[in-house]
């Protein structure tokens, strides 16, 4: 296919993608109260006529005359973007997916059809712990002030939420991949089980928004429970591999096992040392000279 026929399939592929977002952007529009209200409803907000007292509750508002605009605007984007994921997506594949071997579509199907599910997972997680992490986070207020919170900040700290549990779920898919296209093994990922635990501990830790070891754990534990689960794949793949191929898990350097078990040699033919060969006939008299050498007859 010449080149401009990729660009052209390119753009109607991205103007498909585009119509979809932008159609699911404006039925967001049509709804989003109702959407900040069910975003921002970890948030234990104070009655009518109450204001925060400590870490009690808190008061969610807009502090700048243009906020309600772009956090209304900003919020059907992302749902827009979010919801309409699997047209622009389908979109995409459907445009790389012909310059791809069967095998690599395979494992893209295989991946896709993994990673949603676990990426609605971890979202589904983070949207449970909310409420408990934003509880801990206001509880720290002392006495006598208020929580004062931007919406813009709450949907912000929601929405990080959800996407850090929804990738950070994903990682031991990806492990699983690595395995599968030969890159890393099964024993090699069972002796790192150790600094792979700390790492996903200290990457709980700095990667939630929250401060507090709840967030922590509840991102670090099934993580865990995920390498784990990866790790046991691995190995039954890497063993399903060495029984089809046993040299599948060498190095490019390193050398396979020879076997050097002694085979008896089979009876060789005896191979004729001398082949007849028809008289040269001319005498000495025309200047011949014949020299027999290794059954042959050469004549000069």
């Amino acid at each position: 296919m010449p080149l401009v026929e990729h660009l052209r399939e390119l753009r109607n592929r991205l103007a498909k993608g585009m119509l979809a977002i932008m159609a699911v952007t404006i039925v967001a529009l049509m709804y989003s109260e109702q959407l900040m209200q069910f975003l921002t409803k970890s948030v234990p907000k104070c009655p009518p006529g109450v204001t925060s007292n400590g870490g009690n509750c808190a008061i969610v508002s807009f502090n700048t005359l243009i906020a309600p605009f772009s956090t209304t605007i900003q919020l059907s984007l992302t749902t827009g973007l979010v919801v309409a994921s699997p047209v622009w997506l389908y979109q995409l594949w459907t445009f790389v997916a012909p310059g791809l071997h069967k095998s690599e579509k395979r494992y893209t199907y295989a991946f896709v059809g993994a990673a949603v599910p676990l990426f609605a997972a971890g979202a589904y997680l983070a949207y449970l712990i909310l409420p408990v992490s934003v509880k801990v986070l206001i509880s720290l207020t002392p006495d006598g002030s208020a929580n004062i919170l931007s919406l813009g900040d709450v949907l912000d700290f929601t929405l990080r939420m959800v996407l850090v549990f929804g990738l950070a779920f994903e990682l031991p898919l990806v492990l699983v991949m690595l395995n599968l296209t030969g890159i890393l093994s099964g024993r090699r990922m069972a002796r790192w089980w150790r600094g792979v635990i700390m790492g996903v501990f200290v990457f709980g830790a700095v990667i939630t928004p929250t401060t507090d070891p709840i967030g922590m754990i509840a991102l670090a534990g099934p993580i865990s429970i995920l390498y784990f689960m990866a790790v046991g794949f691995s190995l039954l793949n890497d063993k399903r591999r060495r029984r089809h191929d046993p040299d599948a898990e060498l190095d490019d350097d390193e050398a396979s096992d020879l076997d050097l078990t002694p085979e008896a040699v089979s009876d060789v033919e005896p191979v004729l040392a001398a082949r007849s060969v028809p008289e040269q006939t001319g005498g000495e008299a025309d200047g011949g000279r014949s020299n027999r050498i290794n059954g042959y007859d050469d004549i000069t």
